[in-house]
């Protein structure tokens, strides 16, 4: 574990992330922020689930979110990587006031391979993600048969929440 955060760069790691946005054209946003993935350092953005509309966790008088899985493949140590994901986050106009407000842009790193880390600044796996629909829906999309440490698969995991509210978009071709 503890060589996976400290090193400088080496073996790539099959990362994943939960994208979210609820103001500002969401769709538009994940897109965007997808983009941006993709030209990060170090990294390759291999693959985006589809995108779901899901009621807002927090505070109910905000817009519905638009949400969304990426699976990445990066050189970069968690810390960096997370570093890299709030400059996204800033660059698309993200402030952080209100905890579980309303926000152009929300990156979640869930996994980073199969590294469990309890920092005050990072927690892998995320440790919502058992437990969250517009989580494990997308993620159930693009990598069914993965493990979360300490947890079991998606697949075992999707079974035991409900998709409630949360609706697939379907995209135009």
């Amino acid at each position: 574990m503890s060589n996976a955060v400290r090193r400088k760069g080496g073996d790539e790691v099959e990362v994943f992330l939960g994208i979210g946005s609820n103001l500002q054209q969401p769709q538009q946003q994940v897109k965007r922020a997808f983009s941006a993935l993709q030209a990060l350092p170090d990294s390759r953005a291999a693959r985006c689930s589809p995108l779901y509309l899901s009621p807002p966790m927090g505070p109910k008088e905000q817009p519905d979110y638009v949400n969304a899985v990426v699976r990445l493949v990066t050189r970069l140590a968690p810390h960096r990587l997370l570093q890299q994901m709030q400059a996204i986050e800033r660059g698309q106009g993200r402030t952080r006031e209100v905890r579980w407000g309303p926000r152009t842009l929300d990156l979640d790193l869930l996994l980073y391979g199969d590294l469990v880390l309890d920092s005050p600044e990072l927690q892998l796996p995320h440790p919502g993600i058992a437990q969250r629909a517009f989580v494990l829906y997308p993620l159930h999309d693009i990598a069914p048969d993965l493990t979360i440490p300490g947890l079991g698969t998606v697949a075992e995991l999707i079974t035991q929440v409900a998709a409630g509210d949360l609706v697939q978009i379907r995209q135009n071709a």
